[in-house]
């Protein structure tokens, strides 16, 4: 599905994010909302060669899978008039040409349960996609992430804001993969730092 294709004959337009966009839109929006879509699970199995990480080391971020007995809670933006071809100029870059996402239409259902659902756009990042990495371990997600960098930002800024807003907004869900992520990361992390520490102290021990 092209974004021209989208956009005909639309006056607004919903879209879901479920990564990067629920903090970062960079894009003008009428409303935004809380709520989730069905069908699909969260995975970090798409590799970032551009905002999280390079050709040597490429990040991790998320895509969506297919599964029936699944949801995937995220945010999604009401976009109307210009900012409708405008947010998919902008997301057509970010998302296709520097992340190799491609665009479905599925249901979104607002968290406010008085509000009908919608139908929104979607960036998901297929098998087929040469930046595609695939399942891995929590452990083995986490050390990645966190040794990885990219033009926006180091990608374990990307896991940390993702799990922020889940808590802040989300409480109620619990993500298993993304949170044993996070807690694997962490658990690096604190390995790194107290390893530092026991060196630092070594090397005091000898002046």
């Amino acid at each position: 599905m092209k974004p021209q294709d989208i956009i005909t004959g639309k006056a607004s337009l919903w879209i879901f994010g479920y990564g990067s966009l629920v903090w970062k839109p960079d894009f003008k929006y009428k409303r935004s909302t809380v709520g989730y879509i069905k069908g699909y699970k969260r995975r970090f199995w798409h590799g970032d060669n551009f905002h999280r990480g390079n050709d040597e080391l490429p990040g991790r971020v998320v895509t969506l899978i297919e599964d029936d007995d699944e949801s995937t809670w995220g945010m999604a933006f009401e976009v109307t008039g210009s900012q409708v071809e405008e947010s998919l100029k902008y997301l057509n870059i970010r998302e296709t040409v520097c992340g190799g996402y491609i665009t479905k239409m599925v249901d979104f259902f607002p968290k406010e349960e008085n509000q009908p659902a919608v139908q929104a756009l979607v960036y998901i990042a297929t098998s087929d996609n040469p930046l595609y990495l695939g399942p891995a371990s929590p452990e083995e997600i986490g050390t990645q992430i966190i040794m990885c960098r990219g033009k926006t930002g180091h990608n374990l800024e990307y896991l940390l804001r993702l799990t922020a807003f889940m808590r802040s907004s989300c409480p109620h869900v619990e993500d298993h993969h993304l949170f044993s992520i996070e807690a694997a990361a962490r658990s690096v992390v604190a390995q790194a730092l107290a390893l530092t520490n026991l060196i630092r102290k070594h090397t005091d021990t000898l002046h």
